[in-house]
């Protein structure tokens, strides 16, 4: 089983930044994806960004490319999402995700990823 728990959030000023964080632990993965999803009340979850963890390969969202960038450390098995100039539509509760493929899934589905951790809120202010 693996575990999946994200740290950072908060409450942030429109055009300012935020880190988030997160640790999976248990079985460990390999050359897998993982993302980064968010989600509103009321509106399904979408995907933010992943990584394809063999070849560091990363996916965006539209709405966030050349703001967020997202990295992994393999050795400590963790996912960051730095969050540059933020705004007031990027709030919602954002959500670390792990699939146990490489291979055959499309990184913005929740459906084909397997682990997810609790989520944590981040809340821009206008």
């Amino acid at each position: 089983q693996v575990q999946v728990v994200e740290s950072g959030g908060g409450t942030v000023q429109a055009g300012g930044s935020l880190r988030l964080s997160c640790a999976a632990s248990g079985n460990t993965l390999k050359n897998n994806y993982m993302g980064w999803f968010r989600q509103v009340p009321g509106k399904e979850r979408e995907g933010v960004a992943a990584i394809y963890t063999a070849r560091a390969t990363t996916y965006y969202a539209d709405s966030v490319k050349g703001r967020f960038t997202i990295s992994r450390d393999n050795a400590k098995n963790t996912l960051d999402l730095q969050m540059n100039r933020l705004k007031p539509e990027d709030t919602a509760a954002y959500y670390c995700a792990a699939s146990r493929y490489g291979g055959g899934i499309n990184w913005r589905t929740p459906d084909d990823y397997q682990y997810w951790g609790q989520g944590t809120q981040v809340t821009v202010s206008s």
